[in-house]
């Protein structure tokens, strides 16, 4: 599925060899969690076996300290479908994603967090909903055992304002547990905490998006990876969101509009004070007006200039990776002999 590297099942038939295609990848960021992890890859392996699914597990050790590296690397060894990634330091779960998806060769990938709080039974309710034309199914924790104040309150926030402003509307942003058609993916790059705004990079593709209620279990083992810090932290990568919703291909758009309305203004003030000074032979060298005028004058042209900066580095941005500026979802036509 990425940049053709292909690792994976293979079948040699008729001395041809071939990567067998699981239908699907399960995704697991690990971070210290040596003690769920038997039970969660057991969890995974009987779930998705008893829904006659082909499947993997990628397992990626984000750097733990407690011997989940360990562990993972000597199961990789005795069974046939986990594969294990293990990053040099720790990037965050954000890249561990990443690097999940890019190892990943299942038609659907399906991501969920390593602590045994997702239910690995909800895998193949997701993909039956899946199923129905989905191109994106999320979970829904609706009776989530966590913290109140550290991890509810924040949550309900932080999803209230996602919803406000991608304009996708889920009751569960931060929930891992999701099911994605890997095409969906194919084009995502996540950077900071982009993973929990997978489903608005994946509206801005045009994806079909819904959400299902799944369980969610207090933790067993272990403390907790997130605090209320890392809300700060989600805002600001929520704002890059929604300039890439509204302005990636037309970065002008904005920059121009502020930069024009700068320029305007400042121009406004400056013919106000030269008609003070020429009809009315005021003084106007001490009036915290003309710095004022200066100041959008020059701000307006900068910003100008930085929408010119952006339209070209967006266009070298598709141009260099052949990327249109559109997603086909589907091309219809009766073949003509």
């Amino acid at each position: 599925m990425r940049s053709g590297l292909i690792s994976g099942r293979l079948n040699e038939e008729n001395g041809a060899i071939s990567v067998i295609v699981p239908d699907v990848s399960v995704v697991v960021p690990v971070r210290d969690e040596v003690e769920s992890l038997p039970l969660l890859l057991e969890a995974i392996a009987s779930n998705i076996s008893a829904s006659n699914f082909s499947y993997e597990i990628i397992c990626v050790d984000d750097a733990s300290t407690d011997g989940s590296a360990e562990f993972l690397k000597e199961q990789a060894q005795i069974r046939t479908d986990l594969k294990t990634v293990l990053l040099r330091r720790n990037y965050g779960q954000s890249a561990a994603m990443a690097a999940g998806f890019y190892y990943a060769i299942g038609k659907v990938i399906v991501t969920l967090d390593a602590d045994l709080q997702n239910d690995p039974a909800d895998i193949p309710l997701l993909l039956a909903k899946l199923a129905e034309g989905y191109d994106l199914v999320s979970g829904w924790r609706h009776q989530r055992q966590d913290a109140v104040v550290s991890r509810l309150i924040p949550s309900k926030i932080a999803n209230w304002l996602i919803g406000k402003v991608t304009e996708v509307k889920l009751h569960d942003y931060g929930c891992s547990l999701k099911a994605y058609r890997s095409e969906v993916l194919a084009d995502m790059n996540l950077y900071g905490e982009l993973h929990r705004f997978l489903p608005a990079l994946a509206y801005i593709e045009g994806a079909r998006i819904t959400e299902i209620p799944v369980r969610h279990h207090a933790r067993r083992f272990g403390q907790s990876k997130y605090g209320i810090w890392r809300t700060f932290r989600v805002m600001m990568d929520l704002l890059t969101i929604y300039f890439m919703k509204k302005f990636l291909t037309r970065p002008m758009h904005v920059f121009g509009l502020l930069g024009l309305g700068s320029m305007v203004t400042g121009t406004l003030i400056g013919i106000y004070l030269t008609f003070i000074k020429l009809a009315l032979g005021e003084s106007i060298g001490n009036r915290p007006l003309l710095i004022l005028a200066v100041l959008l004058l020059v701000t307006g042209v900068q910003l100008f200039c930085f929408g010119l900066l952006a339209e070209l580095l967006m266009r070298t941005y598709h141009e260099s990776q052949g990327r249109p500026i559109y997603r086909v979802r589907e091309v219809v036509a009766k073949n003509v002999k």
